[in-house]
């Protein structure tokens, strides 16, 4: 609402008003320039030394009066009209610069943050090796880089209340489908919350269905996997302060590629996809099976193994269920500890713990061994998934398969697998079935879903962008 006593009668924000908002901040930093009648507000740490040097006091050092209003002409001098303009510049590292009635704002910003260098959570055997950084316009300067096309648009949009957190949709136009794009922009224009620190904040406000464990928005921290989807069809956004990119419209199986796949033969990439999707299996199956099995039904055990799992177990106190959650309970707290501990430290923690506490418990006859293998492969398994957010859900899931094996057998893991398909099918994202392209059926994409076909063959774009322009490949071999 317009306030008269925060304007000048020009209309422009008043320099009492301004210094108001900021009292007691110890960072705010005031200058003088009397012989051009300037004033300058600037925050210290957001604003650049260099910069403010080169822009700000070097012009106006000695700097007639006349002379001052002609370099404020330039374009680079921006005019603020309200008095929150020159506050939300100032907080954004610009300086504000008080000529007579008149309010300039000038960006001098220092981006704080570290440099370019590899993700740490997704590390890459051949590709490119860098990855985002907390910095919102190097990340989007990093995708400038490798996309140069006038056609691909940014979007800066602000959310928090406090925070006042910038946000950046990226789409390449006249490939992206326009509905997404509104429908992003409008989720993140309707959230009403005081602050946003990170891209995994963000998108858990967003999601379509908040209360379920599998992720919705694929996150990365590597330039060429944002990239790739962009051309794809996708919508990538970054949050200021945030080293991850978002990516919508996602489905299910994308969380089993990685970039790498791209870069070698098709053969391995599809070796390596359906490894994945395996390794996803072990990790849900292998230890409610084990539970399954010893619990109802020993006929599926072959003879001669049975003798050596009925010695195992002869000395184990619990029944199955309970020995195997307290070991998958086990893996799961030497997983945080090593996580959470220096690197150095953390890899022994993991190493010698695994292998002391697991040989212990089998020597005590507190577990079997075969559940010590079970346990310790589908962990292993785990790991291959690329994506750390899906792993984290599929681990959790792991817990539920355990508990239905140990009250129904295999009849409770057909009903844990029934629920688990029913729930999938359910979800979406931006209005997408999130079991794309198995429901609704593709099998176009099938050939970059399940295996990693030759790149020439990879005529067209994923169906799940819904994209205006679905060829993306047009080689003649």
């Amino acid at each position: 609402m317009y306030d008269p006593l925060m304007m000048n009668d020009s209309g422009s924000p008043k320099k009492e008003h301004v210094r108001k908002q900021f009292q007691d901040c110890m960072d705010f930093q005031e200058r003088s320039f009397p012989n051009c009648h300037i004033h300058v507000f600037y925050i210290a740490g957001l604003a650049g030394h260099d910069e403010l040097l080169r822009e700000v006091i070097a012009p106006f050092d000695r700097a007639t009066d006349q002379e001052a209003s002609d370099m404020l002409s330039r374009p680079q001098y921006s005019l603020a009209r309200t008095s929150k303009e020159c506050v939300d510049g100032i907080l954004q590292g610009k300086a504000a610069l008080f000529h007579h009635t008149l309010t300039y704002l000038i960006d001098i910003a220092r981006p704080v943050g570290r440099s370019v260098e590899q993700s740490e959570t997704e590390t890459a055997i051949s590709g490119p090796h860098d990855g985002f950084v907390e910095n919102l316009r190097e990340n989007v300067a990093v995708v400038r880089q490798r996309v140069r096309s006038s056609h691909l648009k940014a979007i800066r949009l602000s959310v928090g209340e406090i925070s006042k957190t910038d946000v950046v949709l990226m789409y390449i136009e006249d490939i992206v489908n326009p509905e997404h794009v509104e429908k992003l922009k409008k989720r993140i224009k309707e959230m009403e919350i005081d602050a946003v620190f990170e891209a995994h904040m963000l998108v858990q406000m967003i999601d379509e269905n908040p209360n379920s464990i599998f992720p919705q928005f694929m996150t990365t921290e590597r330039t060429d996997s944002a990239v790739s989807k962009l051309v794809a069809g996708r919508i990538v956004g970054f949050v200021d302060g945030s080293p991850t990119a978002f990516i919508s419209p996602t489905s299910f199986f994308e969380f089993f590629s990685s970039p790498d796949d791209y870069y070698q033969r098709w053969h391995i990439g599809s070796a390596l996809r359906l490894l994945r999707l395996v390794g996803f299996i072990i990790t849900i199956g292998f230890t409610a099976f084990y539970v399954s099995v010893t619990t109802y039904h020993y006929e599926m055990i072959p003879h001669t193994m049975l003798l050596n799992l009925t010695e195992s177990r002869s000395k184990v106190p619990f029944p199955p269920l309970i020995e195997a959650l307290l070991m998958e309970t086990t893996i799961e707290l030497l997983r945080k500890a090593g996580a959470r501990l220096p690197t150095k430290i953390g890899q022994t923690i993991g190493i010698v713990g695994g292998i002391v506490i697991g040989q212990a418990a089998v020597q005590a006859g507190f577990t079997s061994n075969i559940l010590i293998i079970a346990v310790a492969t589908s962990a292993i398994a785990s790991f291959v998934i690329p994506s750390y957010i899906m792993s984290a859900s599929i681990r959790l899931i792991r817990f539920l398969f355990i508990i239905l094996a140990g009250i129904w057998g295999n009849f409770g893991i057909m009903v844990g697998l029934g629920l688990f398909v029913i729930h999938l099918a359910g979800v979406t994202n931006l209005g997408t079935s999130y079991l794309t392209p198995v429901a609704p059926m593709n099998r176009l994409d099938w050939l970059d879903t399940f295996i990693r076909g030759p790149l020439a063959k990879l005529i067209f774009r994923p169906s799940i962008a819904r994209t205006v322009n679905d060829v993306k490949n047009k080689m003649k071999r």
